[in-house]
């Protein structure tokens, strides 16, 4: 297509408009991480009411990802057009409801400029290719299932189990690995930390984890194959550590509190999406196994 032809021909044109759509990307994501699990808890409290023989109590206006439109917490002001330009209202408003004052929280820009610089990135690793148009929804809902472990210590279906089989299906075309390598890699990833979970919950009593962070790190190995589990794996458990005892030494988080896994694995397998051949390939030079 002619269109295609001329970003291809025109790198500032081409990150210009990645960049406006990461921004626009991450004005909506910020949506999502903040409504699916309000969802998620309007359902389960249905489902609970009906199985309990109740009526579960519904608003005049259940919570979708689009209704009701954008709005002040604090006031009910509607957020107009004007008003959700992401980062430069934010700016223009100095971080301010227009109506009431009332402080908005930073994450949201934050959230928008993340994701924008992510989606640059993976256009600038895979150009305009087969693998940008994959790996972009990938990043997206990576960030998003991220924000929302960080938030609420929740992993939602709706998101992972969509983005492994997609991923299941990318490896019929090849575009990341074989389906060989991805049905072994889906499969091994979801087995390993359900046996890890096991064994911890016969040693200690507890749960290490969750049954979401199997399901995440199978979709990585659906995306990329068995051969990206270790390093994944081991890029996460370190970063984990590190971040978990500087918060506990920084008095941030408490010893006994448990600390989401989610986005340190979500992390890990982004970096594999961009870095992962080259540090496979290094690993393997530095061991002599190459």
């Amino acid at each position: 297509m002619q269109w295609i032809d001329v970003l291809g021909d025109s790198p500032p044109l081409l990150y210009s408009v990645t960049l406006a759509l990461g921004l626009s990307v991450g004005s909506f994501l910020n949506v999502v991480i903040l409504r699916l699990p309000r969802i998620m808890e309007a359902e389960w409290r249905s489902e609970c009411a009906g199985l309990a023989g109740e009526t579960a109590t519904i608003g005049e206006s259940p919570l979708t990802l689009a209704r009701p439109p954008s709005h002040c917490p604090a006031c009910g002001h509607h957020i107009r057009p004007l008003e959700n330009v992401p980062i430069l209202s934010y700016l223009l408003l100095r971080g301010r409801c227009s109506a009431c004052s009332t402080p908005i929280s930073p994450r949201y820009p934050l959230v928008e400029a993340l994701t924008a610089l992510l989606t640059l990135i993976v256009v600038w690793r895979y150009g305009l290719s087969i693998q940008t148009l994959a790996a972009l929804p990938l990043t997206w809902g990576l960030i998003t299932l991220a924000l929302i472990d960080f938030d609420t210590q929740l992993l939602p279906d709706a998101i992972t189990l969509p983005l492994l089989w997609l991923g299941l299906i990318a490896s019929l075309f090849g575009i990341f690995t074989d389906s060989a390598s991805a049905i072994i890699g889906a499969t091994a990833a979801y087995l390993s930390l359900w046996v890890v979970y096991q064994l911890f919950r016969l040693a200690t009593g507890k749960e290490g984890m969750g049954y979401g962070d199997f399901k995440l790190f199978a979709l990585f190995g659906a995306w990329f194959g068995w051969q990206f589990l270790p390093q994944i794996i081991l890029l996460s458990a370190l970063t984990g550590a590190l971040v978990g005892s500087l918060l506990i030494v920084a008095g941030r988080h408490d010893r006994d509190a448990p600390l989401p896994f989610g986005p340190y694995l979500a992390a890990a397998g982004w970096i594999s999406l961009i870095w992962g051949q080259q540090i496979n390939d290094a690993y393997l030079n530095t061991t002599g196994l190459a």
